[in-house]
């Protein structure tokens, strides 16, 4: 596993093997940031300052951006086994002075970062396939707990075996689905988040 692309393009990604951590395959990572860095959201890529990784595994979503031109990135991530390979990729691609690694539970750390008033202008989720009501919770969390800027984009990826997430059936208002991309197994839904907080 490799950073795609800026300016630590080509440095090695450490991961580990774990049932509820599934790195972000490079060729999905490459998809995802052709896509963002086209301008889907409106807004042009080197305007996303602040990254939001959640359910980090490796970090390898949140360096990516880095690599690309973000300021500063925010990991989250539980398992104490990727929170160290998350500091190690960090140290890895010298972003350790760009970074914090909250070793937290997704939902908790939101509302800690919405209580400190950050905002977000790009935001991962990732969370563990087969946790489709874990992924709904968090878009809704995200959507609702004041941490994204108006115009935020949010990328979220699923299974393709999991059940299809339904914007107006859950309760996401603010979130507008721009895209929805299938790479392999994987399923990639872009959303723009319109209502400022």
């Amino acid at each position: 596993m490799r950073v795609i692309g800026g300016t630590r393009k080509g440095r090695r990604l450490a991961s580990f093997r774990c049932p509820s951590v599934r790195p972000t395959s490079d060729k999905v990572r490459e998809a995802v940031f052709n896509v963002v860095e086209r301008g889907l959201t409106l807004k042009k890529f080197e305007k996303f300052k602040k990254v939001l990784d959640l359910f980090a595994g490796t970090g390898a979503m949140g360096i990516e951006a880095l690599s690309r031109g973000s300021n500063e990135a925010v990991f989250v991530e539980r398992d104490e086994r990727a929170v160290s390979v998350i500091k190690k990729n960090l140290k890895t691609c010298e972003f350790e002075a760009h970074s914090r690694v909250l070793k937290s539970d997704v939902i908790s750390s939101i509302r800690m970062l919405s209580r400190g008033r950050e905002k977000f202008d790009l935001a991962f989720i990732d969370a563990p396939y087969g946790k489709s009501a874990l992924t709904v919770d968090t878009l809704r969390a995200l959507a609702g707990g004041g941490v994204l800027e108006g115009g935020a984009t949010v990328v979220c990826e699923t299974s393709k075996r999991a059940e299809e997430i339904d914007v107006a059936g859950e309760g996401l208002e603010g979130l507008e689905l721009v895209q929805k991309k299938t790479y392999g197994d994987t399923v990639v839904y872009f959303f723009y988040f319109f209502k400022a907080s």
